[in-house]
């Protein structure tokens, strides 16, 4: 643990990528496979679910420190992060734990899950006495499931590249999916023999990046495939070894919950990977992304559900076929064997083919990207014809040309700290809207300020506290924020009766509370449903 925690100070430190990459091969070259492969795990996102409540975590953590509750909640409000502020409190540790990685998180993290409640505390005390201070905040991240540290997957990615001298692309791919942590496995990730016996696992996932300027910059229109920009899930449905298989970005193994794939991969033959977009569609046309949000994380849904929310998948993208790897060939070739692939599929679904916008010029282009919210789409996607399938986010072949975001002038009425770097400074907003005379919360935001802005708004939050919630503040109704967002759908959890996807802030107004929008206003934003 103490190498991992070193490990943690050390990336957390820099903000340089060839410093952190450093570091991790660094740790890497040192620490044993066991511990190497929770590291990957960690570092590429993955969690050990909440074993314990944070509510109870703190509790004993004040029993341990022996400090009143109330000064348990100051040092949580002035720190900001409930894993940091627990390992500041706590009383001086013995700092004898030399146990490994592997061990603390096997043996003394995920043995808790089905322990009692007693016996939890006492593990959890006696934890935090063998654990010295900078261990303590990185055990406590592992257990309360909140640890991140500014590393992408990319860089990972690279540092293993590079200590292994196997190709980047080589490590990506066998990161992909579903990957378990043991010692094999991470031997296996930096083995030099052949992938050939894992036949489960999708492509990395190649990933555009947002237009930068004008389209027409991009050079002549007739060098891009133009497509919608659909508002879904990414995923890759493949059909190999006998089996239909269907994979998220995100690396989850999602078949289960998506059963029309099954019908969709039955339409393809073995050796086929396809990229694409799961979309909530009935009738001809997609439905609003909260249509989908119903059927995020049933592993088996219901008849009822199915009914009223089903899917489809919206293929833009051929990989694999007859078992053989297409992503070095250029997108005009992969395109032809899809359009080819797709001649015999169905035009009601479950699997359909993502058409490709005719367009003789960028004033044409610019004229459909117009209307994409009326398709409920996001926009564009421009594809170079030339391009391959490459590994992760490329700059230059892939673009995403996203409609512009819609807008509000909104009212700022509660702030809580911040976390990292940003802990001890307020800068988790909610904003509000009026109506009939009062202001009702519409979206929370904590993006979008300059370091600058953040300190301002926080003295100004200081100044102007009404009440104290724990770490929220209520505060005086006067700053005027325009925040941004990508969709609007309705909403009975919430008090405005909407929730807004994406919020972020634009900039602070030069205006008074009482010219900020209104809840009509926001409803007004609703998208119209479909007549017929």
């Amino acid at each position: 643990m103490k190498a991992f925690a070193n490990l943690y100070e050390e990336l957390d430190r820099t903000t340089k990528t060839t410093g952190k990459v450093s570091a991790l091969k660094r740790y890497f070259e040192k620490t044993t496979p066991a511990d190497a492969a929770w590291a990957v795990y960690f570092l590429s996102g993955g969690k050990a679910k909440r074993l314990i409540q944070a509510r109870k975590l703190r509790a004993w953590a004040g029993e341990a420190a022996e400090i009143p509750d109330w000064l348990l909640d100051e040092s949580y409000e002035a720190v900001g992060d409930l894993a940091e502020t627990i390992a500041l409190i706590l009383p001086p540790s013995s700092g004898t734990s030399n146990l490994p990685l592997h061990t603390w998180v096997e043996e003394r993290l995920l043995s808790l899950r089905k322990a009692a409640e007693e016996e939890k505390r006492r593990a959890i005390l006696q934890a935090w006495r063998e654990l010295a201070e900078e261990e303590r905040f990185v055990f406590n991240k592992l257990i309360t499931g909140t640890f991140r540290v500014g590393v992408s997957t990319m860089m990972l990615i690279r540092a293993l590249s590079e200590l292994s001298g196997i190709d980047t692309s080589i490590i990506a791919g066998r990161l992909s999916g579903s990957w378990n942590p043991t010692a094999d496995a991470y031997r296996s990730l930096l083995s030099t023999g052949s992938d050939a016996d894992d036949l489960s696992r999708p492509f990395p996932f190649f990933l555009a990046y947002p237009l930068e300027g004008e389209p027409e910059s991009l050079g002549p229109v007739d060098t891009w495939q133009a497509e919608w920009k659909w508002d879904g899930i990414r995923a890759q449905l493949m059909r190999r070894g006998g089996k239909i298989l269907l994979w998220s970005r995100g690396g989850e193994f999602i078949t289960g919950g998506f059963p029309e794939m099954e019908e969709a991969g039955e339409a393809i033959p073995e050796g086929t990977v396809l990229d694409g977009e799961i979309l909530p569609w009935k009738e001809g046309s997609p439905l609003p992304f909260s249509s989908l949000q119903k059927r995020v994380g049933r592993k088996r849904p219901g008849e009822k559900i199915l009914g009223e929310t089903p899917v489809v998948f919206m293929a833009f993208d051929l990989l694999e076929g007859k078992g053989q790897d297409l992503r070095g060939e250029a997108l005009a070739e992969r395109r032809r064997k899809l359009e080819a692939l797709a001649a015999g599929w169905s035009r009601e679904g479950p699997l359909l083919i993502s058409p490709v916008l005719g367009a003789l010029s960028w004033r044409d282009l610019a004229e459909a990207w117009g209307k994409s919210r009326e398709l409920l789409a996001e926009g564009l996607m421009l594809k170079r014809l030339s391009s391959p399938y490459r590994t992760g986010r490329h700059r230059g072949d892939w673009w995403k040309w996203k409609v512009n975001p819609l807008t509000l002038d909104t009212v700022l009425l509660y702030a809580e700290p911040g976390h990292g770097r940003r802990a001890g400074l307020f800068t988790d907003y909610t904003f509000g809207v009026w109506h009939e005379g009062t202001l009702v919360p519409v979206a929370k935001a904590y993006l979008g300020l300059s370091d600058e802005e953040i300190r301002r708004v926080d003295s100004f939050i200081r100044r102007n506290t009404l009440e104290k919630f724990g770490p929220v503040r209520s505060v005086t109704p006067a700053l005027v924020f325009e925040i941004a967002f990508e969709g609007i759908q309705r909403s009975s959890r919430h008090k405005s009766g909407v929730a807004v996807r994406f919020p972020r802030i634009l900039r602070i107004r030069e205006k008074r509370p009482e010219e900020a929008d209104t809840l009509e206003a926001v409803l007004s934003l609703l998208p119209a449903k479909k007549k017929g």
